[in-house]
């Protein structure tokens, strides 16, 4: 049985997320032990917990420790044989995290799977949006020959979720793929609430967006969206096309509309300008698929984050692959 150690460095949700999907994926069984250690409040969150029981669903693994405050599981998987997955998140937890966790588990499917989420949030502080997911990681995952879709039926936010998102997963074959810079335009979208609207918080996380990126001297085209959702909130994404880096920041109270896109879109600039070909938090979620993939791949990203050492460390522990990190003009090279 594998052993991961679950304190190590990033020590959060995704080590569990990266353990359990490949230990789905490869048959192997795995223990984590010191779950989140480092954490004011140790142990498996709600999230985390949604996260790791929809994979033990698909694959029909046997998990033992799963319940909210546990600091040991062990997860010992089956075959994937469902053509259909549902998943209830009774919280606001992230629907993107949960996904997160889905992908890499479905790599070598030989059938399409059809996944429907009831509950959660579309947006969350500390996760990628599902708004993210479509426009830049699927995106970026197909150019490596993973097929799959997400529609948004219901957005969710904090404190209540209530989201509802279909997503269809397709038999694919990962091929080596390295990513090159070539910044053409941007696009993003701007979502709110309904009960917003009077207000044009929309809007105005648009102009707040667009004095930032007009400095850059790029197209620029940002859609503005208001949406029924239980919960009343907002969030923007912003992203850039050909080489997709992706930027998105969440409404908070007290926070004016116009900051909310300021700040978008100076973490996007601030990606642009770097000339990395992926953005810092893309990376860690693409670590996986480097290594699955047949043949050569690469990115290169601004910053080498915690979350992005420890998926390398968990997926080399996994997969008979090896990563090969190095500085390159500033910028972090990543090779597999």
């Amino acid at each position: 049985m594998m052993e991961i150690d679950g304190n190590y460095l990033e020590g959060g949700g995704q080590i569990l997320r990266t353990s359990v999907a490949l230990s789905c994926l490869t048959g192997k069984p795995v223990r984590i032990f010191n779950i989140r250690a480092g954490r004011p409040t140790p142990g498996l969150k709600a999230q985390h917990l949604a996260a790791i029981s929809a994979v033990a669903e698909l694959c029909n693994a046997k998990l033992e420790g799963g319940k909210i405050g546990s600091e040991e599981i062990s997860f010992h998987p089956g075959k994937i044989d469902k053509e259909k997955l549902t998943i209830n998140i009774s919280t606001a937890g992230s629907v993107g995290l949960v996904l997160q966790a889905i992908f890499p588990a479905c790599v070598n499917l030989t059938k399409p799977l059809k996944i429907e989420i009831e509950g959660g949030g579309t947006f969350g502080k500390w996760a990628p949006s599902v708004v993210y997911l479509q426009k830049v990681f699927l995106p970026i995952l197909e150019r490596f020959g993973f097929k799959a879709d997400v529609k948004i039926l219901k957005h969710g936010f904090y404190p209540k979720g209530g989201a509802r998102v279909v997503a269809e997963i397709f038999p694919s074959k990962l091929k080596g793929f390295s990513i090159e810079k070539g910044v053409d335009k941007i696009k993003g979208i701007s979502i709110v609430s309904e009960k917003l609207r009077n207000a044009k918080v929309a809007e105005r996380q648009v102009e707040g967006a667009e004095k930032i990126l007009e400095k850059l001297n790029l197209p620029v085209e940002i859609k503005t969206e208001y949406v029924n959702s239980t919960s009343v909130g907002t969030g923007i994404e912003l992203w850039t096309d050909k080489t997709i880096l992706g930027a998105g920041t969440l409404g908070e109270i007290g926070k004016k509309a116009e900051k909310v896109g300021s700040e978008c879109a100076e973490i996007l600039a601030k990606e642009i300008n770097s000339g990395a070909t992926v953005d810092k938090h893309l990376a860690d979620q693409l670590i996986p698929f480097m290594g699955l993939a047949d043949g050569n791949s690469g990115c290169k990203v601004s910053e080498l984050t915690n979350h992005t050492k420890t998926n390398i460390w968990v997926t080399e522990k996994f997969l008979d692959r090896r990563f090969e990190v190095k500085n390159v003009s500033g910028l972090y090279e990543i090779r597999a």
